[in-house]
């Protein structure tokens, strides 16, 4: 059967079986808008979008493990980096395009003019590479640079948001702005940030070297810092790990003499196995969370296949005699089927659309409900956007289920329709 007949003829089998097709793709929609729902909250979170559009090339060393010989590995102490760990195990790679030191997590501020009000803001301290690792968009002024981190130089990228909110206008660099009542110049100002950009979200970011989280340290080891490493290319990750390995003996060498190890528990980790790590002292499980997603996704595929298989054997029951006659004229029992099967799949995309549609706009307005961050230092809910909802890969996605659950619902139903005997087809009869 021809392309354009079968739509014909899924066209018209749904104008004539309005119930059962309403039926059908109101099912199915619910079941693409369920899974969907469940891989945008991945995707969230993996999936590359500004100002971390090189998710696939980032490797993230948010926390780590310390501990004393005598101790044991099962009794450290967890937490961010000081800068001379970060500087001596992975800011001197050369493997990575670049690698970037920041706060590792955000922390509110009293963001003002002098005599003006104070508006309340979240502050990251980052150094200089920060601009390289993450795209940001600046729609005034420009990022401080590596002249002024070096210099200490109180320097300042602040948010549109920010900055309309203390300055009345974006256009504010080279103005000073008081945080906490310490002088900053603003270098430059950028479009928001979502919080769902975990690893640079912030709403003011001051000059790392300016503040006293370059100079935090509880011994020498830990301190405010994490570090996010840019690859030229995933395919560099096995030998920044082996570089990285290398650094870090050499670093251990140097505390041998105060007994201290360093724990990297195969850190670190790509933007996937990052998602999952919620302590420094447990290596996430990936194999393990890839198993369990793609239970869920088995979950929601079967179940709603096992209704819409009955609602398709129904239609099929009164096209018993159409089949017949294609069987008299010599068209095979695997055409049936795959005609069949083709049918109902134009019923399963339009139905699919609609679920992905309807997954999309329920993103956008339950935002806060779905992308709820656990361990969040911000009290700002998630904010998305059309680029951080839908990607192609979000589509792709879409239609794959879509193909998987016209299979599981169509398929059976089909096969038992081409299996009818030829005079029980003719006469209308499907056993």
């Amino acid at each position: 059967m021809k392309l354009n007949t079968i739509f014909r003829s899924a066209w018209f089998q749904m104008k004539h079986q309005k119930v059962l097709s309403i039926v059908t793709i109101a099912g199915t929609a619910l079941a693409i808008f369920l899974i969907m729902i469940v891989v945008m909250m991945q995707e969230v979170q993996t999936a590359p979008y500004a100002p971390e559009s090189n998710r696939d090339r980032f490797l993230h060393y948010k926390y780590l493990s310390s501990y004393k010989e005598e101790w044991g590995e099962g009794d450290s102490s967890n937490g961010p980096m000081s800068y001379n760990t970060a500087k001596q195990m992975l800011l001197s790679l050369e493997t990575p395009e670049a690698a970037t030191a920041y706060r590792a997590f955000t922390a509110p501020a009293a963001m003002s003019i002098p005599k003006g009000e104070n508006v309340q803001a979240d502050f990251r301290p980052v150094d200089d590479n920060f601009w390289k690792v993450f795209d940001f968009t600046f729609i005034d002024g420009k990022p401080f640079t590596k002249a002024d981190f070096d210099a200490g130089r109180p320097e300042i990228v602040i948010t549109e948001s920010v900055a309309r909110a203390v300055f009345g206008t974006t256009e504010v660099a080279g103005r000073e702005i008081l945080m906490n009542l310490a002088p900053f110049r603003v270098s430059g100002v950028v479009k928001d940030v979502s919080t769902l950009a975990d690893a640079c979200y912030a709403q003011a970011w001051p000059n790392l070297s300016a503040t006293t989280d370059m100079e935090t340290t509880w011994g020498d080891i830990h301190g405010y810092l994490s570090v996010t490493l840019l690859a030229r290319s995933s395919d560099d990750f096995a030998k920044i790990k082996d570089e990285y390995n290398k650094a870090h003996d050499r670093y251990e060498d140097q505390l041998k003499s105060a007994g201290w190890k360093i724990s990297s528990r195969n850190r670190p980790y790509d933007q996937e196995t990052q998602v999952i790590a919620l302590s420094s002292n447990n290596e996430p499980d990936l194999p393990g969370e890839r198993r369990r997603r793609l239970i869920i996704y088995l979950i929601l595929l079967i179940v709603p296949a096992i209704n819409l298989s009955s609602m398709t054997q129904s239609r099929l029951k009164q096209r018993t005699a159409e089949i017949g006659v294609r069987r008299s004229f010599g068209c095979t029992r695997g055409r049936i089927i795959a005609d069949i099967i083709t049918e109902n799949l134009v019923m399963t995309l339009v139905a699919g659309v609609i679920g992905l549609l309807l997954s999309v706009i329920f993103g956008y307005l339950c935002n806060s409900l779905l992308f709820a961050q656990p361990f969040s230092m911000t009290f700002n809910p998630p904010k998305v956007d059309s680029s951080i909802l839908f990607h192609w890969s979000t589509f792709g996605w879409a239609m794959l289920f879509c193909f998987i659950l016209n299979l599981l619902s169509s398929g059976l139903p089909a096969f038992n329709a081409s299996r009818t005997s030829l005079v029980n087809a003719l006469s209308g009869r499907s056993k």
